[in-house]
């Protein structure tokens, strides 16, 4: 059995990690392909709680751009990380893990309401945990809803699972050059402006000394050596050194 360097993780996963070739929609097959992911993270014994974005059904930006209410937009959207969860969840429970999903919305006739004891009681009985929902309220992104649910629920590490291997100094498909780090304090992310997070999340993880993890998803096997301590991705911490 791999040592683990983090027993309770937080995985924020976007919601295109849903979405086929289009980019767009559901696709129960990447979603069976993440559940094939996380087995052997739960297996390992690590406390596994989750929160995905919604990009894959709605982007509020485009309800912006044609004069739509801000509130509105965001409540759209946190309607459509619950959709996301719970396709997420058959999937996991489909391959043998039991899962709840626990939303900032109350909408008691598919999800529990978010209740912190709870959630950390799910996770202690070993049950993976998915947060819908976002924050519950407008104007925060599911970046910060991964921040605050971290902290809550005493995570060791918040994991950003992303499509690319760690944070760039640019854009490293259109810059061949790009310089990836290895490590990055909160302030030096901050005032980078570097895409790790949103402002709010990173500063939230600052203020509670929450490590942020950024690493690709898809990469075989990174996330098993993320949680054995090994070298992978960026850290973004408050230390000097990783």
């Amino acid at each position: 059995m791999t040592d683990l360097k983090y027993k309770r993780v937080l995985l924020k996963l976007s919601g295109e990690a849903l979405a086929g070739e289009s980019g767009h929609g559901i696709d129960p097959l990447r979603a069976e392909e993440i559940a094939r992911r996380l087995l052997p993270i739960h297996e390992m014994g690590v406390d596994l709680a989750i929160v995905i974005g919604a990009g894959n059904l709605w982007r509020g930006i485009l309800g912006l751009e044609r004069g739509m209410d801000r509130a509105t937009a965001d409540y759209m959207g946190m309607l459509a990380t619950v959709m996301n969860a719970m396709a997420l969840m058959d999937a996991l429970e489909r391959a043998g893990l039991v899962t709840r999903v626990q939303t900032a919305i109350q909408m008691a006739a598919v999800a529990e309401p978010y209740i912190r004891r709870r959630a950390i009681r799910h996770l202690e009985k070993e049950r993976v945990v998915i947060f819908g929902g976002g924050t519950g309220n407008p104007f925060f992104s599911t970046d910060t809803a991964a921040a605050l649910r971290a902290v809550e629920i005493g995570a060791d590490v918040l994991i950003k699972a992303t499509k690319v291997d760690g944070v760039y100094d640019s854009d490293p498909v259109k810059n061949p050059d790009a310089k990836k780090f290895a490590h990055l304090t909160y302030i030096e992310t901050l005032n980078r402006r570097l895409t790790v997070m949103d402002s709010t999340a990173v500063t939230l993880c600052m203020e509670n000394d929450m490590p942020i993890m950024v690493l690709n998803f898809w990469e075989e096997d990174d996330l098993i050596n993320a949680l054995g301590g090994k070298a992978v991705g960026t850290l973004v911490s408050k230390g000097e050194e990783r």
